[in-house]
């Protein structure tokens, strides 16, 4: 791509595109390749003048020749532009609001009088339908003020003034419209669905295909804890569907042959053969967005008590106005009174703010499923942590195979990852990988494949019965034996390390052990957490007693407990919450499930079962766990700033309604500045909390 540097400072770059118009596609391809280049830190394309802003952190000809290599059409360019982009909507809404203060120019110099009049006239027929309809319907809100002054107006011959309240008025309402918009529309990409690959039926069996290969009409298999990926119909199995994504309710439902099942939704019970019925991510997409605009649970309280509040104001606002005109005979100054609500700016601030701060938490790789629960990490003084995965990085590795039984080491590593592959857990991808690493290739040699959770996975090799998980589910639940001769080197097994056991036909047929290296950053995350607030951490693990005193130890957490199983930690949030304490849980496994449930606020690793991030409030890359630290400031932030809106709008509209009656500032005066400060309010919702 030809292009001339326009503007260059330290780190950051403006380029001009040698091109004459840009169309809103390139510009999203040329954002989305600018922003994947490596040391790129933020990249922002604007169509309009073919422009591109760039920050940078690598070598300045390195970047140059990343851009002049970049072409619209060229191999795997088009696979990086984004399913859903903000950019026409942005479009709509500039050329509305350009065209709506272009045409009051029009009328203002052009139109004779008595058009002008006309048009005020028919254009204030549904402000006073509106408040008419408030009024027979007994409720006192801010379409009966609009009204109300707006009618009085035009019975005074004060058409300007009517006119101009109510282009304020259209104005305002555009403006709340599209950031409300942009607002839920950058949240909704940020949620939308995000899944790799799928396992495809196929006359040969069961393969590992891309996401994007499957087409309409295809079969593919979930299993227990797996993510629908696609909108389907149930061919074979019953199952139960967590659809909490889509509904908002938690409890499973249902499903059978025959019945649909939605992108998105999770099989928390059972598993299933699905037939594709629609190829496109675009189901998902919109269902998040109406559940994001619909979904009044998801509201915080500090929402609620706006919206309920702005409510109440109106009565007084009607009040003050009646009085201004009775102690003063003025109609003027009441209007003036009228002119001003508390409503607009709560009503419309306080969901930009959370709105804001959820899209502001996804910078940090957070995903946040509503207002309420950014209120629930801010007022947290408990945050309880899984060790595996979460406290530890979230990808383990296999540090060896120790075959039993006269098997061989590769063998029982390809049987392994045979079994693990289907159920991801930080674990099961070490297994997995360490197979892939090792060449070892596995075609699928076992029949149905059963998981239980926080104990294996139970399948069938042949005609033996084959086992792979913790030492408690393989020695005591399933009975399986130790080799005859062989107990010496079981006893002898590195402590270092936690192990996998793998049983063949109720023998011991390998012990895999994992290294699961502790987060560098977990105990200066732990002690961050502490001076934001945190007053009690704790850890809940699996794994023995004595890896769980080394890594409590390790990380510093003020309470620890070991060969805990998932019904255990949910007792424990419970038995927290029960004695008045605020509740985080942090989690990455299908074992981790009830515990995110029962916490005030679930906080699940993107890349943990499918499940975990279904049912969890919150999810975070982990790549770093100072995101929950992030996520605590913006949270902490976002009531910070939620209480700084409520003193300006009471404090800046009352004093308007003080001017007004003291006859200071006319109708239209008070309404444009009222106007503009719920504008303003509004935009300063929207800017991020921690910059």
């Amino acid at each position: 791509m030809k292009f001339q540097i326009v503007h260059e400072s330290s780190g950051r770059m403006r380029i001009h595109c040698a091109q004459k118009r840009m169309r809103l596609e390139q510009a999203d391809l040329l954002e989305a390749y600018l922003q994947q280049t490596g040391g790129v830190r933020q990249a922002v394309v604007h169509e309009r003048t073919c422009c591109a802003v760039i920050h940078y952190q690598c070598a300045r000809e390195e970047l140059l020749q990343r851009i002049s290599r970049f072409a619209y059409d060229a191999e795997g360019v088009a696979e990086l532009a984004p399913l859903h982009s903000s950019r026409a909507l942005n479009r709509t809404y500039e050329e509305k609001l350009v065209g709506r203060i272009a045409f009051k120019a029009v009328r203002s110099l052009f139109f004779p009088a008595p058009l002008r009049i006309a048009y005020t006239l028919w254009k204030s027929i549904p402000y006073l339908f509106r408040g008419v309809r408030c009024l027979l319907r007994g409720k006192l809100r801010v379409e009966l003020l609009d009204g109300l002054s707006i009618g009085i107006s035009m019975v005074r011959r004060d058409f300007a003034t009517a006119g101009s309240v109510m282009f304020l008025l259209e104005l305002g309402e555009l403006l709340e419209e599209w950031t409300h918009k942009k607002s839920v529309d950058d949240l909704a990409r940020c949620m939308s669905l995000n899944i790799d690959r799928v396992w495809l039926k196929t006359p040969s069996g069961e393969v590992l295909v891309p996401l994007n290969q499957v087409k309409t009409g295809d079969r593919i298999a979930v299993r227990m804890g797996g993510l629908i990926p696609l909108d389907s119909t149930i061919e074979e199995g019953e199952v139960m569907v967590n659809q909490a994504s889509l509904t908002g309710e938690s409890i499973p439902v249902p499903k059978r042959p025959g019945t649909a099942v939605y992108a998105g939704t999770v099989v928390e019970e059972g598993e299933c053969i699905l037939r594709v019925t629609q190829q496109s991510g675009e189901s998902r997409y919109d269902k998040i967005v109406a559940m994001i605009e619909q979904s009044e649970k998801l509201k915080s309280a500090a929402e609620n008590k706006a919206s309920n509040l702005a409510d109440k104001l109106v009565p007084y606002t009607l009040v003050g106005s009646g009085l201004a005109y009775l102690l003063t005979r003025n109609v003027t100054r009441a209007l003036s009174v009228l002119m001003v609500d508390f409503s607009c700016a709560l009503k419309l601030a306080m969901p930009l703010a959370v709105l804001s701060a959820m899209r502001e938490a996804s910078t940090y790789h957070v995903t946040v499923k509503g207002g309420k629960y950014l209120e629930a990490v801010a007022k947290a003084d408990t945050i309880v942590f899984d060790k595996t995965g979460t406290l530890t990085y979230a990808c383990p590795v296999v540090a060896g195979v120790i075959p039993f039984g006269g098997h061989s080491e590769e063998e029982m590593l390809r049987l392994a990852a045979c079994l693990e592959e289907h159920f991801p857990h930080s674990m099961a991808n070490a297994v997995v990988q360490a197979a892939r690493d090792r060449g070892l290739s596995h075609e699928e040699m076992h029949s149905q494949v059963e998981y239980l959770v926080a104990h294996g996975i139970a399948s069938t090799v042949g005609t033996e019965r084959v086992v792979i998980g913790s030492a408690h589910f393989v020695f005591e639940d399933e009975a399986c034996t130790i080799p005859d001769g062989e107990q010496e080197r079981f006893d002898t097994l590195p402590e270092q390390y936690s192990h996998l056991y793998l049983a063949i036909g109720g023998q011991l047929a390998a012990v895999i052990c994992i290294s699961d290296p502790l987060r560098t950053e977990a105990e200066a995350v732990i002690n961050a957490l502490r001076r934001l607030g945190i007053q009690k951490t704790v850890m809940l693990t699996g794994d023995s007693e004595r890896t769980a005193a080394a890594i409590a130890a390790q990380v510093g957490v003020d309470e620890y407990h070991s060969e805990v199983l998932p019904e255990d930690k949910a007792r424990f949030v419970e038995a927290e919450r029960a004695q008045g304490h605020t509740v985080i849980m942090l989690g990455d496994g299908i074992n981790d499930s009830p515990a995110l449930s029962a916490a005030d606020v679930g906080i699940a690793i993107s890349d943990g079962a499918a499940i975990a991030r279904e049912i969890a409030d919150i999810t975070i890359a982990a790549d770093d766990l100072f995101e929950l630290v992030s996520l605590r400031m913006i949270a902490s932030s976002l009531l910070r700033r939620i209480q700084s809106n409520y003193r300006f709008v009471i404090g800046f509209n009352g004093g308007l309604i003080g001017l007004g009656a003291a006859g200071v500032l006319p109708p239209a005066t008070s309404a444009m500045l009222h106007n503009l400060s719920t504008l303003g309010v509004s935009l300063r919702s929207m800017t991020n909390l921690l910059d």
